[in-house]
């Protein structure tokens, strides 16, 4: 199983940047291999200062040894080796009107003494951060999503778009980060669910990402703005800033573990602002955000 998601995150990672780069026409990811000295390493590929993409990464990494302390306290063993690989990726837009956008999807496995599996699990995702709400794309997103859902079982979607709506919540804000999308983690296999099953489910998943994003950025991405759209950008940007540091589980699984630094918090934005005490004008556009941040909807 690892070696067949391994191969699947390698073909997708060169899938999505090739129609990235397509999409920007200005700049081309620079590729960055790199090797792990515990075992394992990664391919990582970032795109700056490009006509669309100020900043972005998609990264791919296979990681493996003996389990940190930090994870077997977690998982309560006195030892054992581990197996993680996966593809995460942030893409940070110039145009505010044109969103964030996160994606991961991961697998996991955990050995004995002797070398046998005894846990293994599938996780990810993908969310959207507008910094100004379309709903038509909200709801594009989203049917994305439920569609990829619906063609493994029609109960997915409510769930992990729960989760994820759960799972991203800044809650020293008391907001979400953003307008959601899924969020699945330790999915392993049960009476109704091989691993097979679950295989088939993530990369139904990850083979929909450009599906459920590239149509946003082609319709939004010649909106004019000011100054004042920028600045709201950046102010945004802070309180995603908070959430990777504070409560992100990957950020926190790769320091951990002893991840790549330059991979890891790859997915900060390049320019940030955090402003003391903002608060956007009554009845504006920042503020229709805001009030959907605070009060995840249905969008499907």
């Amino acid at each position: 199983m690892k070696e067949q998601f391994y191969q699947y995150i390698q073909n997708l990672q060169d899938t999505i940047t090739a129609k990235l780069e397509t999409v920007d026409g200005e700049v081309k990811f620079k590729e960055d291999l790199w090797k792990r000295e515990e075992g394992g390493g990664g391919r990582t590929r970032v795109i700056e200062n490009g006509a669309i993409f100020e900043k972005g990464g998609v990264n791919i990494s296979s990681v493996h040894g003996e389990l940190p302390e930090a994870l077997r306290k977690q998982f309560g063993v006195e030892e054992g080796n581990f197996y993680a690989c996966g593809l995460s990726l942030v893409l940070h837009p110039k145009n505010p009107f044109v969103p964030t956008v996160h994606a991961n999807w991961r697998y996991f496995e955990m050995y004995n003494a002797s070398g046998d599996i005894v846990t293994q699990w599938f996780g990810g995702g993908q969310d959207l951060t507008p910094y100004y709400l379309f709903d038509e794309d909200a709801t594009h997103f989203h049917s994305v999503c439920k569609s990829a859902c619906d063609a493994h079982n029609n109960t997915f979607y409510k769930r992990f778009k729960e989760t994820c709506d759960t799972y991203f919540w800044n809650a020293h804000r008391d907001e979400a980060r953003g307008i959601g999308g899924l969020f699945f983690d330790y999915l392993k296999e049960t009476e109704t669910f091989s691993m097979q099953d679950r295989f088939d489910f993530v990369t139904e998943v990850g083979d929909s990402f450009l599906e459920s994003y590239v149509p946003i950025v082609e319709r939004r991405r010649g909106v004019s703005f000011t100054k004042a759209h920028k600045d709201w950008q950046e102010i945004r940007r802070g309180r995603y800033v908070e959430f990777n540091l504070v409560h992100d589980r990957g950020t926190l699984f790769g320091l951990k573990t002893n991840g790549r630094i330059e991979s890891i918090l790859m997915s900060l934005p390049p320019a940030v602002q955090w402003v003391y005490d903002h608060h956007p004008k009554e009845n504006s556009e920042e503020v229709r955000l805001l009030e959907v941040l605070r009060n995840p909807k249905e969008w499907v």
